[in-house]
């Protein structure tokens, strides 16, 4: 499995944050709203930013009335046309840590039942105490492998 350093892994967190910051403030506006916003704040008509950024007054209008039928391009344009800069960040739902303990839980389960259910047809119903035991070691011994055997199902 390949580790990441420390420095890696607190510049994905640092990341994180931001982002989630820059989530919090917008408080689910729409990126056509925020463009209006900024457009009118900078006392830019529509046909003004249509022609900075070389496309249709009707494209921005359809953009800034919530279209979202656009490509990234043409937001891109959009955005340098009022002195904006795209940014696209994915914003992870859990940590990353989290997130790989929940998938090899989920893994260690599905393969520890499958090893319950054998044992059900011999009429040997194992203790649920040893049950969760041994998905307890099986999640983290897919914590300690190969990250790929995390994803394969």
């Amino acid at each position: 499995m390949k580790s990441y350093s420390p420095s890696e892994k607190l510049y994905l967190e640092e990341v994180m944050k931001v982002s989630q910051k820059t989530k919090d403030a917008v408080k689910g506006l729409a990126i056509g709203a925020l463009i209006k916003s900024i457009r009118l704040q900078l006392g830019m008509s529509q046909k003004v930013v249509a022609s900075r950024a070389r496309v249709p007054q009707s494209t921005v209008s359809r953009i800034e009335q919530g279209g979202r039928d656009f490509s990234i391009s043409i937001l891109h344009k959009i955005l340098r046309a009022i002195s904006c800069d795209l940014v696209i960040v994915p914003l992870l739902h859990n940590s990353i840590d989290s997130i790989r303990r929940k998938q090899a839980r989920k893994i260690a389960e599905k393969q520890v039942n499958y090893l319950k259910g054998t044992m059900n047809l011999e009429d040997q119903e194992p203790d649920s105490r040893f049950i969760e035991e041994l998905i307890k070691q099986e999640e983290e011994r897919l914590l300690q492998g190969p990250n790929a055997k995390l994803w394969e199902e």
